[in-house]
């Protein structure tokens, strides 16, 4: 009877083990598992390139070096532009001398020939008045015919006219070039001068320069390679500028909003959690819309390009790193 009843409680007493096993076996895989939500690094990344084609003559950085803004990092060599300069120098000096010769006027010689062609003029001049006072007088003595007296009056009338223009030629002379000449020649200088200026900046281009302080991550052209106006030489990482990036579903948002700070863990530095503020929030594209594959009450979902800017500096933190958030929905 003893034995009986002692089998008795034994068998209690694993019902009730077993039922209590499977409750919490029960609540284990009821309880729903947090969902993960993974995003990566990303972090400001600038190419550069020039505005001169040529061939690549010297790196003066390597993949992986620390740069600061404004350090050189290549020199493009272009004998196109190095020719260029030398035809706009000789078009300067040529409006150069253009100009002196403007402003400067005639040579002293022509003002000499000129004067001396004036004074023979005038000369002429004197001649052809006496001629024209004697053949006058006789004239009027009835002496010589009028067709005589006319005559002589248009060689002096001519005489005079001669004179006046080798006048002229002499008074411009002195004065020199006109005040339209000068202009136009001080414009020719200003001119040459301007393309001067746009070849040396140019040549100025040949050698490129950092943007930004960062990392140089990648180089392109090989050292004696050609390269074109405009293409990339180098990719270059602003390191201080690092922000989280995560494609979450509509449903997974939960408090993902503008100005929340969350915890991100970063599988890279460890077990760790870090805090970061959401920035940005934007539906994506309808090619990322999750679509619902089952006839249970489902419905189409947006995706959601969710990113995050660390609270604080992450030590070691490199584009690229996975990052994780567990959902609490």
């Amino acid at each position: 009877m003893e034995n009986t009843k002692k089998q008795s409680l034994i068998g209690v007493g694993v019902l009730i083990a077993v039922v209590v096993v499977l409750a919490v076996v029960g609540l284990i895989v009821l309880r729903p598992e947090p969902e993960v939500l993974m995003g990566e690094a990303e972090a400001s990344e600038y190419r550069v390139s020039g505005k001169v084609p040529g061939r690549v003559e010297e790196f003066y950085v390597h993949e992986g070096d620390q740069v600061k803004a404004g350090d050189t990092l290549v020199f493009i060599n272009s004998p196109e532009v190095s020719a260029k300069l030398e035809q706009a120098q000789a078009a300067r000096s040529a409006a150069s001398a253009q100009a002196g010769k403007a402003k400067k006027g005639a040579r002293q010689q022509q003002i000499t020939a000129a004067y001396q062609m004036w004074q023979k003029a005038q000369v002429g001049v004197d001649i052809t008045k006496k001629s024209l006072d004697r053949v006058q007088s006789l004239y009027d003595k009835k002496v010589v015919s009028a067709q005589k007296r006319d005559e002589v009056e248009a060689q002096y009338k001519a005489a005079v006219a001669t004179a006046n223009a080798a006048k002229s030629q002499y008074d411009m002379a002195l004065e020199g070039a006109q005040q339209e000449d000068k202009e136009a020649a001080l414009a020719l200088v200003a001119q040459a001068n301007g393309a001067i200026a746009e070849v040396q900046s140019y040549m100025g281009e040949r050698y490129l320069t950092a943007p930004c302080d960062g990392e140089v991550v990648e180089i392109y052209p090989k050292r004696t390679e050609l390269i074109g106006t405009g293409s990339p030489v180098m990719s270059i990482v602003d390191m201080s500028d690092m922000w989280f990036t995560f494609s979450v579903r509509e449903d997974l948002l939960g408090n993902l909003k503008v100005g929340k700070v969350v915890e991100v863990t970063i599988p890279a530095l460890g077990d760790g959690t870090y805090q970061a503020r959401v920035t940005y929030l934007r539906a994506m594209a309808s090619y990322a819309t999750w679509r619902a594959t089952k006839n249970n009450g489902q419905y189409d979902m947006k995706s959601f390009d969710v990113r995050m800017v660390p609270v604080e500096e992450i030590p070691g933190l490199r584009p690229g790193m996975t990052a994780i958030i567990k959902s609490k929905n």
